[in-house]
């Protein structure tokens, strides 16, 4: 089989295992490791080689940038003690951790050793989100597992560059110290500025397939510029993303927003797929190419790293939740989590795509390159099916669910939009202010009344139906060669937008899993 073939496969299995993750409500990235692994093992799947600088702009670019955007500076604020305390002292801990495990057991070079603790240190949020997108927990532990998620990376991916740094350069030197710490200021510096820059450009191919396009180059424009300056990579991809999030207005256009939101949703998808297949083709060949001795001291190693940064992590989130108690009492204002909410903290800390990217980043003449591989795959994979598949029974049991409160927080908020909307209503005269006020009245009453009972609902179900009518005929036109093609989906564009307009939340959104 051919890279793309097994590609191919891979995507198909993927979307079988989608509609089982979705039904079992377990998170879809842990079963796409397994799979990955389970078709790198097919006969005749392709050894395939993998340029390390390319990967981690590759992989990791786009993700940043699709969860930067969305993520509020806000919260981070709010945040910002267990932010620090996750991102960055965690990542250092977790690493530490690694290092002294190695000086007892394997005895790898100092530098290798940080190398690979840094490669294993950060969580990946996307198996937290699966499960939480249907089991929603308090908004301060989501709002947690994602900002984490994004700034570990920065702190990770620093270090993960200084032992490279050091490794190839047998040692720190003043210049190699000086480049490390200009690396992070001067990466959210540059990625502010460029964010500026690109949210200048957006006007201009605003509404086109190339201001998507645009979305992209800057992704990777940002990242591989920030490389070349010797900056953070990371942070300056991170600062970018939210500083044009920060410039924009309510008056962009949502034809913009809605069609970038499908294509970032399938290509950081995509990207999932592609790296376990790759990671899962890697472990493959590592292991082929392993002596009975080698893989069973790799095994062990690999075994002992995963229980430890499982238990580093419960342990620092415990001790954090510690901290905020004694602070809480002595006066400061940040409330500290329950005990279970900690403790979900603490079990959520799946191990996956940068994780992956990071061992494919490093030079095929690292030192036991094979055997951190092979460490770092262990730590994802069993992480993820450990951590990822018993989460949502956590939840369950620990009752961390709050599906009733995100409920009512939904209607509040309709029903404070609707009242925008008839306060600006209030001053206009003429049919048209009092046809539209008849509808904003009606989606104020609707959070409070049973479904399918308010005239709004009744007129959704009908205007549903004369779209559908106007479909067939739409149908007709083209069958009786009355219309080019065209006009065709010109046309049926305009109809996809009434029906979305009038349909149900359900009908409107497209989810991962």
């Amino acid at each position: 089989m051919t890279f793309f073939e097994t590609l191919v496969a891979l995507l198909a299995v993927a979307i079988l295992l989608l509609q089982v993750t979705r039904r079992m409500r377990l998170p879809y990235p842990g079963i796409l490791a397994a799979a990955g692994v389970g078709v790198a093992m097919l006969p005749g799947a392709p050894t395939i080689p993998i340029d390390p600088p390319t990967a981690l702009a590759l992989f990791i670019a786009p993700v940043l940038i699709d969860s930067a955007y969305d993520f509020p500076l806000g919260a981070a604020k709010r945040m910002l003690l267990p932010l620090f305390l996750y991102a960055v002292v965690a990542i250092l801990v977790t690493t530490g951790v690694v290092v002294t495990i190695n000086a007892f057991t394997i005895g790898l070079p100092l530098a290798v050793a940080v190398t690979l603790g840094a490669i294993v240190a950060p969580p990946d949020a996307a198996a937290a989100t699966a499960v939480l997108s249907n089991l929603p927990v308090a908004r301060r532990v989501d709002a947690l597992l994602k900002g984490e998620s994004l700034f570990n990376d920065a702190t990770a991916l620093l270090l993960f560059g200084a032992a490279l740094t050091v490794q190839a350069r047998g040692g720190l030197d003043t210049e190699t110290a000086l480049r490390i710490g200009f690396a992070a200021p001067g990466g959210i510096l540059f990625g502010i500025a460029f964010g500026f820059l690109v949210s200048r450009l957006r006007p201009v191919t605003e509404n086109t397939v190339g201001g998507t396009l645009l979305q992209f180059v800057y992704a990777f424009a940002t990242w591989l510029i920030a490389e070349h300056l010797h900056l953070s990579a990371v942070l300056a991809t991170v600062a970018s993303a939210m500083t044009i999030a920060t410039l924009a207005t309510v008056e962009d256009s949502p034809r913009m927003r809605v069609h970038s939101f499908a294509v970032w949703t399938t290509v950081v998808f995509l990207l999932n797929v592609v790296a376990f297949l790759l990671m899962g083709l890697q472990a493959r060949r590592i292991v082929a190419a392993m002596s009975a001795a080698d893989l069973e001291r790799a095994v062990s190693f690999a075994a002992i790293v995963v229980v430890a940064i499982i238990a580093t992590r419960l342990a620092m989130a415990f001790l954090f939740h510690a901290l905020v108690v004694h602070r809480h009492r002595r006066g400061h204002v940040l409330a500290p989590f329950n005990r279970g909410e900690t403790l979900l903290v603490g079990w959520a800390g799946m191990r996956g795509l940068v994780t992956l990217a990071t061992a494919f980043a490093l030079p095929a003449d690292f030192p036991d390159r094979d055997l951190v591989v092979l460490t770092a795959f262990s730590v994802v994979l069993a992480t993820l099916v450990i951590q990822g598949a018993t989460l949502a029974p956590m939840i369950h049991f620990l009752k961390l669910g709050r599906q009733g409160e995100v409920q009512e927080e939904l209607e509040a908020a309709r029903k404070s939009l609707a009242e925008a909307a008839l306060s600006r209503l209030e001053p206009e005269t003429g049919a048209e202010a009092d046809a539209l006020r008849i509808v904003y009245k009606d989606h104020h009453a609707r959070a409070s009344r049973e479904p399918d009972r308010t005239p709004s609902d009744r007129r959704r179900n009908l205007a549903m139906a004369v779209v559908i009518a106007q479909r067939q005929r739409l149908e007709e036109l083209r069958d009786a060669d009355q219309i080019g093609p065209t006009q065709y989906l010109e046309l049926q564009e305009d109809l996809d937008w009434k029906q979305l307009s009038v349909g149900t939340d359900e009908e409107r959104r497209i989810t991962e899993s």
